[in-house]
């Protein structure tokens, strides 16, 4: 029987050409809808983590009068605490240079530069880059002996943490209309193809077949437009997305992301089409007048 279904599955598909193609439509634009949503979502992601990256950054300025051991040991006790990513001694040489190359000529109006204190840059790791968390570190760090100061940008932080929860929410939200809408575009389709067929299915049911029976080919069809139609929309998304990303001059994704997609796409699309048949044939199955 398996065969039979499989084979009825193919045949209806090349029968009704023009509804096979409106399905298979249906489900790839839900699903170039869905993929386009999902990149510009993990963009945002991206963003957001690099602009977290450079607000969980902290500058810890040493004393003057701290020996070379104590600046030695204060360094080595930061790179034990939790939440430290990496760490940058500065010396005073170093810190020079960094302010004549940032301030070019106006630094020559200084004549020694090294005035500015030694410190230690810390790169805070993203579980860790929160005001909360990186103004606790502060406080405690600052308490310790040799330290003059301890410079982190909580104003950025803290807005980056709010958008960065205003971006989650109306992705969110923005997702569950998407697949929403996506839904109901497919099941729609699909119930019109299976109502142009309503003859065809009266027939087999009045010869004894179940529902069961009558069902399965359509199940079979399903499947095979989400699958064209997952893999028209992957081709799409992935195409239009490595042309952003060359427009953009920016390095390719990974390739696990890639194969995330592509993958992800084809599977929702048979997904799709599946439940979309399943559904649609059962109630209009169900409700075929015999007589």
């Amino acid at each position: 029987m398996i065969p039979y279904f499989i084979r009825e599955g193919f045949a209806n598909f090349g029968r009704a050409k023009f509804a096979a193609f409106a399905s298979t439509s249906a489900i790839t634009v839900a699903l170039v809808l869905i993929g386009i949503f999902a990149v510009v979502g993990y963009e945002a992601q991206v963003v957001s983590n690099m602009l977290r990256q450079q607000a969980g950054e902290m500058e810890v300025f040493i004393e003057r009068r701290a020996t070379q051991a104590e600046q030695e040991a204060l360094h080595a006790r930061i790179q034990t605490l939790p939440g430290v990513a990496e760490t940058a001694y500065i010396s005073h040489e170093e810190a020079a240079e960094i302010f004549r190359r940032e301030f070019g000529e106006e630094a020559s109006l200084f004549e020694d530069p090294t005035f500015l204190p030694a410190s230690v840059r810390i790169e805070v790791a993203p579980s860790h880059a929160n005001p909360d968390s990186m103004s606790q570190m502060a406080s405690a760090i600052g308490k310790w002996r040799s330290v003059d100061e301890v410079v982190f940008n909580r104003d950025l932080l803290v807005r980056v943490a709010q958008n960065r929860r205003l971006i989650s929410a109306i992705g969110a939200a923005l997702g569950g209309i998407v697949v929403l809408a996506s839904i109901f575009l497919v099941g729609n389709t699909i119930r019109l193809t299976i109502y142009a067929r309503r003859l065809l299915i009266r027939t087999m049911k009045l010869v004894g077949a179940t529902d069961r029976f009558v069902r399965r080919p359509f199940l079979v069809e399903g499947g095979l437009q989400g699958t064209l139609g997952g893999v028209l929309a992957a081709g799409t998304v992935w195409g239009g997305y490595r042309l952003f990303l060359q427009q953009m001059d920016k390095a390719p994704a990974p390739f696990y992301l890639e194969m995330t997609l592509v993958g992800g796409l084809v599977a929702t699309g048979i997904l799709l089409g599946w439940l979309g048949s399943y559904f649609a044939a059962r109630r209009f199955i169900q409700n075929i007048e015999l007589h």
